[in-house]
């Protein structure tokens, strides 16, 4: 597993769109919190974008991938489908009752519910 940007050991590896709006801010807070929680672990979704092999496989790999997305247009999707990786769950936050707006702050009640998603998506 390439380990420039986690470390191995956990079975569930997550990948957020860190986009710059409200949602892409919640995708990126809520896999570092859930990582820093011992809830698997965050990986470079730029990586597997780049198709740069070791990161690519890597999440080949993952017992469990999952994809936060932070709206419709679902650029962590697209980008798994893209380097092969199929069998990822996917977590879309406006789905979650989320509007997707500009502000980069998360709000903490709102993070707490995709943590909460993250997890049952995983369960």
């Amino acid at each position: 597993m390439a380990d420039c940007c986690a470390s191995a050991g956990s079975n569930i590896m997550m990948l957020a769109c860190s986009g710059g709006s409200n949602v892409g801010q919640l995708s990126n807070r809520a896999a570092v919190e859930l990582t820093q929680e011992g809830f698997g672990k965050m990986f470079c979704l730029a990586g597997i974008g780049g198709g740069i092999s070791g990161f690519v496989q890597s999440a080949k790999d993952a017992p469990v991938v999952v994809a936060i997305d932070g709206c419709p247009i679902g650029c962590a999707k697209k980008i798994l489908a893209n380097n092969g990786i199929e069998n990822a769950k996917c977590l879309l936050l406006t789905e979650l009752g989320i509007e997707k707006d500009k502000n980069l702050d998360p709000i903490p009640a709102e993070l707490e519910k995709v943590k909460q998603a993250v997890r049952q998506i995983c369960g």
